[in-house]
């Protein structure tokens, strides 16, 4: 989406992150069938460990540089660049009345490149999800934050 400008290291990390989680399930496939005693493919665990830990301490660092020094402007939505940043919830809007997906895009896609694109529709109360504009968390992900923070000090 040309409109969005979000700083993709924080999206990076995210996806860093699941991979991170999806490590133990690696873990468990590898090891599961083994006899009792030692086998050589355990050697095969430091390619999944060693990397993972390499990839969290990574994140870790990117993130106490990046999260000091990041600031919320909160009239950006004031700039004209960003007009047509809820276009993709007017299109969800136009499937919710029951228009077929296409119809709907094309229908905003239209009324973007004629200029007249208004979305006036957009309701914060209809993000509801952890993490949505209409429920941030804030407060709660800074308690996590401060809570593990705290494991690595």
């Amino acid at each position: 989406m040309p409109h969005k400008k979000n700083p993709d290291i924080f999206e990076l990390i995210r996806g860093k992150c699941n991979r991170i989680q999806a490590l133990p399930n690696e873990l468990t496939l590898l090891l599961s069938n083994l006899p009792s005693g030692y086998h050589r493919e355990l050697q095969l665990t430091k390619e999944i460990l060693f990397p993972g830990i390499e990839s969290l301490r990574d994140c870790m660092e990117m993130l106490m540089l990046a999260l000091p020094r990041a600031q919320v402007n909160p009239d950006i939505l004031d700039d004209p660049r960003y007009k047509y940043i809820f276009s993709v919830e007017a299109v969800n809007g136009l499937v919710k009345e029951g228009l077929p997906f296409r119809d709907a895009y094309r229908q905003v896609g239209n009324a973007i490149a004629d200029g007249e694109f208004r979305y006036a529709g957009f309701n914060a109360a209809q993000h509801t999800h952890e993490g949505s504009i209409g429920r941030l968390c804030t407060e709660q992900i800074r308690e996590e934050w401060v809570r593990v923070e705290g494991k690595f000090l």
